[in-house]
Parts: C-alpha cells; structure tokens; sequence
C-alpha cells in the first residue's frame, strides 16, 4: 500500500476546501435569493429612475418588484405594485413617431393570447410636458390600460393590468403618477 504524503495530502484537503466552497455558492446564493422580498417599498415623494433619464413619482403604498425591474443608461423598466394591480413602465431607444410607438405598443398588447384593444385612443399628456396616446385592453379575467410617449429617440410605454375591481379603485393614483413621468435628456 502507497503512502500519501504531506503535499497530496495538502493538496487533497485543499481540492475538499474548493470542492466545499462551491458546494455552498451553488446552494447556499439560491437560498439567500430566495428569502430576500421581491417587493420593495417605494416612496411617493421622490422621482424613481425607470432608465435613460426617464423617471416617475410611485404612487402611495406602490412597491417595486425588483425581479422584473431594470433601470439603465439606455433603457430600462419599473414594474410597480399596487396591491394586485401591476404598473409598468418600459423605456426603450426608438426612431419614429407617437403614432408608430402607439401602433407597436397595441400590437404587442394583442399578440398575446386572449387580449384585446378596446375603445378610442386618446391623447394624453405630463405635467413635464410629454405628449402621448392612452388606451385600453382586456384580457381573460383583466383590464388593462396602457399610454406611450416618444421623447428625443426614445418610446417610454406605460402598461397597467389588474382585476377591474382593483384597477378601478388604483386608477386614479397610478394615472396621477404618470402624469409625474419625466425625461431630462440626460443620456450616456
């Protein structure tokens, strides 16, 4: 029978230490990712940066779900809650017109199996002075609205849906926190 000697056994506890080290990355980080919250309180009293220098003031007692939310220089989203209602925010570089953003924007909405656009298309505008288009949608069990602003090569798309239950009483906090949506120009 061989001996093992100082260095292999060094080398074999070291190899065990890597081997061990690994085996609590590979479960102890998904653990740790699971027990943090998804959701993260907001304050609506401070703009939110969506991304691209495009940002919004929450509504009250709004979260943002961090799993579906991310800011960037050049683009970026904000999935916000309103209890069970989702608020979305998508900003993207885009060359076009409103009308062409409006068009893309309702035929994502339609793609997607079982929703539908309904009613007119109306102009909307923010208090910083983006002009824009709203409309709605319905989809099994939901409504929805949604609202698109084009801004200096850029489609900021707002996409709200929940039960018409909860999305009647959250409408008018949500709608008063996209008239807050600003862009400052400032891009890198």
């Amino acid at each position: 029978m061989a001996r093992i000697t100082r260095g292999e056994l060094r080398n074999l506890l070291g190899a065990l230490g890597i081997v061990a080290t690994l085996a609590g990355l590979a479960f102890g980080l998904p653990a740790l990712d699971r027990s943090l919250p998804s959701q993260r309180a907001v304050s609506p009293d401070e703009p939110y940066q969506v991304g691209a220098g495009v940002s919004v003031v929450p509504p009250a007692g709004a979260t943002v779900d961090v799993t579906e939310t991310r800011p960037g220089d050049a683009e970026g989203t904000a999935l916000f809650r309103l209890g069970p209602v989702r608020y979305a925010i998508a900003v993207r570089p885009f060359r076009g017109d409103l009308e062409t953003a409006a068009s893309r924007l309702r035929k994502r909405i339609t793609n997607t199996a079982g929703y539908q656009v309904t009613g007119a298309q109306l102009a909307v505008s923010t208090a910083g002075g983006l002009s824009g288009l709203q409309g709605g949608y319905t989809a099994p069990g939901r409504g929805g609205r949604y609202a698109v602003f084009v801004a200096e090569g850029l489609t900021i798309e707002v996409t709200i849906s929940g039960n018409d239950l909860d999305l009647g009483r959250t409408l008018p906090q949500i709608e008063a926190s996209t008239r807050t949506l600003r862009h400052d120009g400032e891009r890198e």
